[in-house]
């Protein structure tokens, strides 16, 4: 009998694009199931306000609901470090282990790993957020030895706005950015519904897309010990990275 595998996604409160999107991309698993706790986000800048979002105290507790659950992978499903630091996503990941007992991962942690595998040090960068966010990702990118070659973003700040962008704008942004040749082009926020979009998107650019619901699942299947090579259909991530 094979063995049942649950994935916790930490959420933002108000996300409506990562549950379904990452239960789609695992119902071609069978043996795999992704299970949701939430806690308050809802606006995406650098006011005082809008950053203690991310206390980790509240994250915390999101966690521990998860634990319940007895899910094998913890994973903050946001991109919240791009702005204020991968070291912020490295120790939630410690705290959430030494708290629960189970490994931790996050989006973005996930997304600098493939890249670093992949030797993708020049990338593009699609967001939807506000120029001072954008620009704050782009320098903590730097200072890691990734250098972003061209960017997009949207200047939006309430964070329900993010899931409601067009597919058509998700990829004039891609394409945009494909024109400069990066060797890969991050969509690079949780409730952007962009991962779907990849395969055709890679098939026309000839570029890798890692978006950041993917690279979260990606991890996450990776930490459980699952072939991601069984999730066909969300691009070359999934099929190549190992």
């Amino acid at each position: 009998m094979t063995k049942q595998i649950r994935l916790g996604m930490l959420t933002p409160s108000s996300n409506t694009a990562l549950e379904p999107i990452t239960s789609a991309m695992v119902a071609g698993l069978p043996h795999v199931s992704a299970h949701f706790s939430r806690f308050t986000v809802t606006e995406i800048s650098l006011r005082d306000q809008a950053l203690g979002q991310f206390n980790l105290d509240k994250i915390l507790a999101a966690a521990s609901l998860l634990a319940d659950a007895r899910v094998d992978v913890i994973a903050w499903n946001g991109t919240s470090s791009g702005w204020l630091g991968f070291d912020k996503d490295e120790a939630l990941c410690k705290q959430i282990t030494e708290a629960t007992g189970i490994p931790a991962t996050t989006s973005v942690l996930a997304l600098n790993e493939i890249l670093e595998k992949t030797g993708a040090r020049n990338f593009g960068l699609a967001t939807p957020y506000l120029d001072d966010v954008q620009q704050r990702i782009i320098a903590n990118y730097e200072r890691s030895g990734f250098h972003c070659v061209a960017e997009s973003h949207l200047d939006l700040h309430v964070n329900y706005s993010f899931a409601e962008v067009e597919e058509d704008t998700i990829r004039e942004m891609v394409l945009g950015l494909a024109q400069h040749q990066p060797q890969a082009i991050t969509t690079f926020c949780t409730n952007l519904r962009a991962a779907h979009l990849a395969e055709a998107l890679e098939a026309e650019t000839g570029i890798p897309l890692y978006d950041t619901i993917s690279t979260v699942v990606w991890k996450s299947l990776r930490l459980c010990g699952v072939d991601t090579r069984e999730l066909r259909g969300w691009g070359r991530l999934f099929r190549e990275v190992e």
